[in-house]
């Protein structure tokens, strides 16, 4: 685990302002690929700062077939934990000696930190997804939700899905095959959840009925900017008061949430899921309580820059 270097006052002393690089750095990081967009490393390192911690979180992009020599690397390294996002957070399990049971009962990791056996990995994607929703105080269990995309993503917000008391699941995509492998693949599960699945091509039949629609395709992020998963047309057909709900933070809104804002949706973007989630992660790491407001305005910061 990252600890705080209580053997160098200096650094500490300059908090927010960040800290030197050194010998002693320990070094976190994010594996993806694009992960250029990504925001984790200001976010988490203004925590680190804050908390006085010798460390560093970098972004490393991966491409698909390098995540078995990327992981191996990164342990050769002496990288201390790092976060997994899109496409590698199923691909990167058969890579780590240990999976908690909450990664188990998902089918993705996102969080993965060293112990004694090599790398261990765990889902803190659930922690971020569920915070909006519960705040929200809602009675999920009556709601129809759709999720659109069938990735690792998809999997956690299913999960989240499952403790909110959501009974009417639906997940949607273009491969018929592909849906099928998810929906199955749950068996093995504590969790056995029961999923209807539905191709895009038939969406329309789903969202008058549909109380949260939720996007975990990449569709609308960095480098594709202006694409949607779904029309404005598709939107409209929802119920009023509904939500549309983009795990995509920046660009902030995504096309989808600027076309469900005009079609009377209440939308709501990844922010609070990724400060979330993160700060879950850099409990993991470090030990301590994480900084959530720092985190939440450097953030908020990052996407909104004065």
């Amino acid at each position: 685990m990252i600890s705080r270097d209580d053997g160098n006052s200096d650094e500490q002393d300059k908090g927010m302002a960040g800290m030197s690089l050194n010998g002693a750095t320990q070094v976190l990081g994010i594996i993806g690929h694009p992960v250029e967009h990504s925001l984790s490393p200001p976010m988490q390192n203004a925590a680190l700062a804050a908390l006085g911690i010798n460390g560093v979180y970098v972004p490393f992009s991966v491409e698909p077939e390098a995540v078995e020599a990327a992981i191996a690397g990164l342990w050769s390294l002496g990288i201390q934990g790092f976060n997994v996002t899109i496409p590698h957070k199923q691909a990167v399990m058969s890579h780590l000696a240990q999976i908690t049971d909450v990664g188990k009962a998902v089918g993705a990791v996102n969080t993965v930190w060293r112990v004694e056996q090599g790398w261990q990995g765990t889902n803190t994607d659930v922690t971020g997804f569920i915070a909006p929703l519960k705040s929200s105080h809602q009675d999920w269990s009556q709601a129809r939700v759709v999720v659109l995309g069938n990735g690792g993503a998809a999997r956690a917000v299913i999960a989240g899905c499952m403790m909110l008391g959501c009974a009417d699941l639906w997940v949607v995509g273009r491969s018929a095959d592909k849906l099928q492998w998810f929906a199955e693949s749950w068996q093995d599960s504590p969790l056995q959840p029961t999923i209807q699945t539905g191709l895009m091509a038939d969406i329309n039949a789903l969202l008058p009925e549909t109380t949260l629609l939720v996007n975990t395709t990449p569709l609308g992020m960095y480098p594709h900017t202006e694409a949607a998963p779904v029309t404005s047309m598709q939107l409209a057909l929802m119920p009023a008061g509904a939500i549309a709900y983009d795990l995509i933070y920046t660009p902030s809104p995504t096309q989808f949430l600027k076309l469900a804002a005009q079609a009377g949706l209440q939308t709501w973007d990844g922010t609070e899921m990724l400060v979330q989630q993160g700060a879950a992660a850099l409990e993991i790491w470090t030990q301590q309580t994480p900084p959530i407001e720092i985190m939440r305005q450097t953030l908020k910061a990052q996407l909104n820059p004065a």
